[in-house]
């Protein structure tokens, strides 16, 4: 598309105000010849809606118009105000969402090559190298106006990002995940999918700057979503597409601070993660008691020290899923187990208060690690055996017969 030559007379006064009221007249020609060159140079331009188009097109003429402009001022050295503001103030903030950096970038670079190709049809050629020069410099400062507003609105989208997320976590510690926490779950990435296990440590100090980052590219290479908050001074993350929930925390336990890093159960979703947080929570108070224990420990392991810390999940827990099972049994499994602690774990001495052969008692304690996975000679899996005995005994104080 050729741009009609303005002419400019004699009396139009300085060299710089001649060519600035040329390029002044043809903004509109201008513009219409970059919009030319979109629909037949840039294919992404004729996908877009006829909203979307129309406001391309107010981005071109405002960068055109913000040029003439700022040619007009007339100091080489001083550019807008706000450019960023001048030229891309026309269209909502809704376009970053629709047209990429990379788009803008050729949207850009297209206008200013318009321009630059009809200089000398403009103005006088005298004038011409000079807004030729003006031309170059205009698109560097219109090259980083560029680059402001999509960091601003990748910054805005951020700092909503991480305010959406940290109610995600939240609402899952407090036990208030619902359809709408999950819908919210899902416009952060979460992909839904079944199993999930919430971790939980010391926040890392100094505090890594892209922190939450680094976990969800860490997470992603293991197959996991990941999401994260800090609240107080703890670090959460929840992981999802959990099969194993210790081998998924081992993914991510480097990122915690020093300290013990507690991982809960596995959980069927995200809609019930708050059992595994809870489980998690109780386990992290309660780590002091284990100095020595593996990090990242599942809550499970804890159960111990949960049950000393006054946790009611944790003697329940730890009631149901040993004590019952043993109570349960053909054999006498726990008053062989009773005899085995009250007689210091002898095999020897045991039996004898049993009046069985010491192979018997051995075979019981066999039976009853495969039935609670504790074995009685460990000693701190014996130590859980016998707070669940006590724990047992608490629940049910009449006969085993009468009450189960």
């Amino acid at each position: 598309m050729s741009v009609r030559v303005v002419p400019t007379s004699p009396g139009d006064g300085s060299s710089r105000e001649r060519a600035a009221a040329a390029l002044r007249r043809s903004t509109g020609a201008l513009s219409s010849a970059a919009m030319s060159r979109m629909l037949t140079d840039v294919p992404w331009f004729a996908e877009l809606s006829a909203e979307s188009r129309s406001w391309v097109g107010q981005i071109l003429h405002a960068g055109i118009q913000g040029f003439v402009d700022w040619f007009r001022l007339g100091d080489d050295n001083a550019f807008p105000g706000d450019t960023a503001t001048a030229v891309f103030g026309a269209a909502p903030r809704s376009m970053t969402g629709v047209i990429t950096l990379g788009q803008t970038v050729d949207l850009v670079r297209l206008g200013i090559e318009v321009v630059e190709a009809h200089v000398d049809e403009v103005v006088d050629v005298a004038d011409a190298p000079a807004v030729h020069a003006a031309v170059l410099r205009f698109a560097r400062e219109v090259a980083f106006a560029t680059a402001e507003v999509y960091a601003r609105a990748a910054e805005a989208r951020g700092a909503w990002d991480a305010r959406l997320e940290a109610l995600v976590v939240d609402s899952v510690i407090r036990a208030e995940a619902d359809e709408a926490v999950t819908s919210r779950a899902s416009a952060l990435g979460w992909a839904q999918r079944e199993g999930v296990t919430v971790v939980l440590g010391p926040v890392p100090s100094p505090r890594i700057e892209d922190l939450f980052d680094q976990v969800r590219r860490v997470a992603r290479g293991a197959g996991l979503d990941a999401l994260c908050a800090v609240q107080g001074d703890r670090l959460v993350v929840i992981l999802g597409g959990v099969t194993d929930a210790d081998k998924a925390a081992h993914t991510v336990v480097r990122f915690f601070g020093d300290g013990p890093v507690v991982v809960g159960p596995r959980a069927d979703d995200l809609a019930s993660a708050h059992a595994s947080a809870r489980a998690a929570l109780s386990g992290l108070r309660a780590a002091v008691g284990w100095p020595d224990a593996p990090r990242p420990v599942a809550s499970d392991d804890l159960l111990p020290e949960r049950v000393l810390a006054g946790d009611g999940h944790a003697r329940r827990h730890l009631v149901e899923a040993v004590f019952v099972p043993l109570s349960g049994a053909k054999d006498t499994l726990i008053d062989t187990l009773t005899a085995y602690f009250q007689n210091g774990q002898s095999l020897e001495a045991a039996a004898r208060a049993l009046f069985v052969h010491p192979n018997t008692v051995r075979y019981r304690l066999r039976q009853s690690a495969e039935l609670t996975g504790l074995s009685a000679t460990d000693p701190r899996e014996g130590l859980t055996l016998q707070l669940a005995l006590v724990l047992g005994r608490q629940a049910h104080p009449r006969t085993l017969d009468e009450t189960l």
